[in-house]
């Protein structure tokens, strides 16, 4: 009995540890896209805590590094206790909150594994359920995890361990992530990643129409449509989807302007440079700063340039006068900028709808023109 304790005690510290610090890691690659789930979060339709999205960032790293580490620390039986507890806590907080997605169906992606893998809120809070087990055999035989080297190596391992994952944050939040898991990445092709492939599923969506009927709202099916009386005035209409379908991996993409959209033709150009700026009201001045010069040398050697954003037009002309800006701005929601790339600004080449490259603003001189 106590030999299967042991072994499911080290398999459980081997399990736990490892995916730690991969979810871990994962995330630490793109922390201002965690920092983007934890804003769902904080925000009205869900825990209407607006106070802390300021601080998204910041709390994102924070979380991300304490998980590498804590995965580190279990692998080595650092500080045992202390290590299962902290591990207890996250993976508490963490079912609360996968557990409440899931149920009230308020963030359709709890962002466990970044933009590596996508997992419905029903699969991330099993996957919680299925890691409190695992801590929790940790946490009732916490005698059995012995630490793999001297307290001494151990403290410098673990040293080593926060100083790398605090230097590969700040790298990533100065420049690009390392590895780029999302639909916009070099290589990908902005058409195809539109394209919905024949015989893919529809969603199925449940509507229901509101009219005031003798001053009161009533709601009718579709089934009942043929009921509504007489003099009924319609109210509004509420869609429920009951069965998601198919969703390209790009599907949000557009480039507004004057009421048209012109991806169509944008996309076809095969020297095509975008100024991705989400929101201009709170991009780096540094980095707008060093954008009409480049617009120049891009122009110069055949390139159409263009600005892309999801801010008001009243920001725009605000913006374009600040900076002398040239070149016209297109209009795309802010959601879809921030997953081409999550600098502010940024740099994207396009040919024919392929992306080419990608620079931060840091990286300007990068860029191959």
């Amino acid at each position: 009995m106590t030999k299967l304790k042991n072994i499911l005690t080290q398999f459980s510290r081997i399990f736990v540890g490892i995916l730690f610090i991969i979810s871990g890691l994962i995330k630490l690659n793109d922390p201002v896209g965690f920092s983007y789930k934890l804003a769902e979060y904080f925000g009205e339709p869900v825990f209407n805590l607006p106070f802390f999205v300021p601080f998204s960032l910041a709390i994102a790293i924070f979380l991300v590094i304490l998980e590498v580490v804590l995965g580190i620390m279990l692998l080595l039986g650092f500080k045992s206790k202390l290590t299962v507890w902290l591990l207890l806590i996250l993976i508490v907080k963490f079912t609360f909150l996968t557990f409440y997605s899931a149920y009230f169906n308020v963030v359709k992606d709890c962002g466990c594994f970044g933009d590596a893998l996508h997992l419905t809120p029903w699969q991330s809070f099993t996957k919680d359920v299925v890691l409190l087990f695992f801590i929790l055999i940790l946490f009732f035989n916490v005698k059995l995890i012995q630490p793999l080297f001297k307290a001494k190596i151990q403290n410098i391992l673990v040293l080593i361990s926060i100083g790398l994952c605090s230097f590969m944050a700040y790298w990533v939040l100065h420049h690009l992530p390392i590895i780029d898991f999302r639909p916009f990445k070099v290589g990908n092709n902005i058409q195809k990643g539109m394209e919905i492939p024949e015989g893919a599923p529809q969603s199925v969506v449940e509507m229901t129409f509101i009219y005031k009927v003798n001053g009161v709202d009533t709601e009718f099916t579709e089934k009942d449509l043929m009921k509504i009386p007489a003099g009924a005035t319609f109210v509004d209409r509420k869609d429920k989807v009951i069965v998601e379908g198919y969703v390209p991996p790009i599907h949000d993409f557009a480039m507004e302007k004057d009421g048209a959209d012109y991806k169509d033709e944008l996309l076809q150009n095969p020297k095509l440079m975008l100024f991705v700026t989400y929101d201009l009201a709170i991009a780096n001045k540094e980095g707008l700063a060093q954008l009409e010069r480049l617009k120049q040398q891009a122009a110069a050697k055949g390139y159409t340039v263009i600005g892309m954003t999801g801010s008001a037009p009243e920001q725009i002309e605000k913006t374009k006068k600040e900076f002398g800006f040239t070149f016209d701005f297109y209009f795309c929601d802010a959601t879809a900028l921030k997953t081409i790339e999550r600098a502010n600004p940024s740099i994207v080449i396009l040919e024919k709808g392929t992306v080419k490259q990608k620079v931060h603003y840091n990286d300007i001189e990068d860029l191959k023109l």
